[in-house]
């Protein structure tokens, strides 16, 4: 029977043991004893010899979602007679493994700081094959991006025309220019995850646009390739991303007039399942139906179909990790909802809001499973808690597990690949944790967790300063 105090969307008939497909990464399973792995490598086994808090990555589901999203996205712009180039998000989770992985697959990179830009080139990437973005990029950043020939530059503000020219001018290139414009589309999300509103940080208005795209053509240094927006994050279905495109596509039409428009980025922003129930838009019927929307625009407005450009992050590398955790303490607590009264169980565990900041920030619910053994126990409501000083301070606000949970067990929360290493902290001085790689049965560390001696090591008061 439900606890009371669960959600509603929270279904209690589901086996708490049981490791729903959908939201675990393709070789994610449990063995024989009903100790989880993942790509035949115990997690048990990965906790013990890596420590936790852990992120691991299932690197065949990374490919495998990789090589879909861009074959997903060729066939769309093909079927409709114009083809796609699909950079990957890297501010979703960045490292040189991983723009190696998604590079392989051949995508480009999108990144939005000089450090993202940093990690992109240590791997040898053909800088033409980044694009950069932000709403307040440095002098420093847009000057090293021109200076190295990356691939595309999106302008945010008026502010940013003079500088990129400026830039561009010194590195002695023609460098290429999206202007990122606000659809006024409101994606069904997060309020702070919606970025095409008008009332926010991100690009310009469609009525400024034109007088801005001018301004851009006015420089000899700069080439106006076409327009970018992005609607919000963690999106299902397909009507908003269309109704975009309808209004870009206007515009696209009216700057073609006075000049050629060869791409429109459409951004990214796709949805992954969480939890239980939830139940994404799959990336082919993303892809088809962006696609053929964008054809009925082009035909209405009698223009080519441009180049059409994605930047999908979260659908790729989300569902690929999933993060171990090590049970501290337990702690029944007692709450009355209406004349009910019943029992949350509260189960700390080694990390929190500083590996995965996402529920504090957006709320944002998570699923957990008990990865080192099976239970037949009743099932009991968890709250899964970090170790921080907030109260906040929460990893699984709801989902049910054998209520025999213990410490010394060892947690798993899947779907963290996304925005969840990329936004970690080092809040009440805890080090950041390491991210694993698993495949074939082999193990081996893609970004290497801190040590106490990694966060002394920037005190500068220690050793008289001299350190």
């Amino acid at each position: 029977m439900a606890n009371p105090l669960a959600p509603e969307w929270l279904d209690a008939s589901v086996d708490p043991n049981a490791l729903v497909p959908g939201i675990w990464a393709d070789n994610v399973a449990r063995d024989g004893s009903g100790q989880m792995s993942v790509a035949g490598v115990s997690v048990t086994d990965l906790a013990h010899r890596f420590g936790t808090p852990l992120y691991v990555m299932d690197e065949a589901h990374a490919q495998t979602a990789a090589g879909r999203v861009r074959a997903a996205f060729d066939a769309a712009c093909t079927a409709v007679n114009t083809t796609a180039t699909v950079y990957y998000a890297g501010k979703a989770f960045l490292c040189t493994e991983m723009v190696r992985l998604v590079t392989a697959a051949g995508l480009y990179v999108d990144v939005a700081s000089g450090g993202e830009l940093a990690v992109a080139l240590a791997t040898g990437i053909d800088p033409a094959r980044i694009g950069l973005h932000g709403n307040n990029k440095s002098v420093a950043e847009i000057e090293r991006a021109a200076s190295v020939g990356v691939g595309t530059i999106v302008i945010d503000s008026s502010w940013e025309i003079e500088r990129v020219a400026s830039a561009a001018t010194t590195a002695g290139r023609r460098q290429r220019v999206r202007l990122r414009v606000n659809s006024g589309v409101h994606a069904s999300t997060h309020s702070f995850l919606a970025t095409a509103h008008e009332d926010q940080k991100f690009g310009v208005t469609i009525a400024d646009a034109p007088a801005l795209v001018a301004a851009i053509r006015a420089h000899e240094s700069l080439e106006f390739v076409g327009l970018h927006c992005h609607i919000g994050s963690q999106i299902y279905g397909t009507d908003g991303f269309a109704e975009s495109a309808t209004r870009l596509v206007a515009l696209h039409a009216l700057l073609s007039q006075t000049g050629p428009v060869a791409e429109l980025n459409l951004g990214g922003g796709f949805g992954i399942a969480y939890k239980p129930g939830d139940t994404p838009t799959d990336v082919e019927t993303i892809a088809a139906e962006i696609a053929r929307a964008v054809a009925t625009e082009c035909e209405k407005h009698g223009v080519p179909i441009p180049v059409l450009a994605f930047e999908p992050g979260r659908i790729i590398v989300g569902s690929s990790m999933f993060t171990i955790y090590s049970v501290g303490t337990t702690k029944e607590v007692t709450a009355t909802v209406g004349n009910e009264t019943a029992t949350r169980l509260y189960v700390s565990v080694d990390g929190g809001m500083s590996d995965n900041a996402r529920p504090a920030l957006y709320g944002s619910e998570y699923h957990v499973r008990l990865a080192n053994r099976v239970s037949s126990a009743p099932a009991a409501l968890v709250r899964v808690a970090g170790k921080h000083c907030e109260s906040g301070d929460i990893v699984i606000h709801a989902d049910y597990l054998p209520g025999d949970v213990t410490p010394g067990d060892v947690l798993a929360v899947p779907a963290t690949g996304a925005y969840c290493w990329s936004l970690s902290s080092n809040y009440n001085y805890l080090a950041r944790p390491a991210v694993v790689a698993v495949r074939d049965g082999d193990a081996r560390v893609i970004v290497r967790g801190e040590t106490e001696a990694d966060l002394l090591a920037r005190d500068a008061g220690i050793n008289g300063g001299n350190s």
